[in-house]
């Protein structure tokens, strides 16, 4: 029996569309609700941060607190400035002192850089995402993200964030909850973002009917370009 062309053609046309759909649907990746709001926040830019340099404050009632950082983000040497010290470290290669002083150093840059520890710590938290949820400060219908951290490892293991964050996936208000209790440990708004360098970052962060307030100032961004 001899070959119809026609057939042939008809037959290669059918593998080659099948062959084409299947490889659009593996390039085709869906960005995770992490992905979004790290993005949302400049995540693709921290790639060309070459040193950060930021004064992390808090006022609260009548008292003052600050300490500043440099973060040389290509060899992780960290220059700490508080009112009476100096001291430098490597976070490769940290003494006992280094420890101490850099549990300070990954609180403050937590609350910094939060959205990008959603990608840097993805493999040692759980999350949830809700929708329609009523921020607590605000009570604005916003989606939920929530992160419960493992229970090992890390200087707070075991502990719980909760970001509420509106439909362009920026980070509106958020609940720590130590050791994921049910009621919140501290709740803060996000207020005053600033872009540095491609990085959308809040600097301001209050407490309701407190007199509290946490913020950032002198944040410099070094660009590796």
């Amino acid at each position: 029996m001899k070959n119809n062309p026609l057939f042939v053609m008809f037959l290669l046309l059918i593998f080659y569309n099948c062959k084409t759909e299947n490889k659009t649907k593996e390039s085709v990746k869906e960005t995770s609700i992490l992905e979004k709001i790290s993005n949302a926040h400049g995540f693709s830019s921290w790639k060309n941060v070459s040193e950060l340099k930021f004064t992390f404050n808090v006022d609260r009632d009548t008292t003052h607190f600050e300490r500043t950082w440099i973060w040389n983000t290509k060899n992780n040497a960290i220059t700490a400035i508080s009112a009476t010290d100096t001291t430098f470290y490597n976070r490769k290669n940290m003494d006992s002192i280094a420890r101490k002083t850099n549990s300070g150093f990954i609180n403050d840059k937590y609350w910094l850089l939060a959205p990008f520890n959603l990608i840097w710590d993805k493999n040692n938290f759980t999350f949830t995402h809700t929708t329609g949820i009523l921020s607590p400060i605000g009570a604005k219908k916003m989606q939920k993200l929530t992160i419960v951290y493992s229970d090992e490892g890390g200087y707070t293991p075991g502990d719980a964030y909760d970001f509420y964050f509106d439909d362009n996936y920026i980070i509106q208000e958020w609940v720590f909850r130590k050791g994921n209790q049910v009621e919140a440990s501290m709740t803060t708004t996000w207020e005053d973002y600033i872009d540095k360098k491609g990085l959308k970052i809040a600097s301001t962060f209050k407490k309701s009917k407190e007199n509290f307030t946490l913020y950032f100032t002198r944040i410099k961004v070094k660009s590796k370009k």
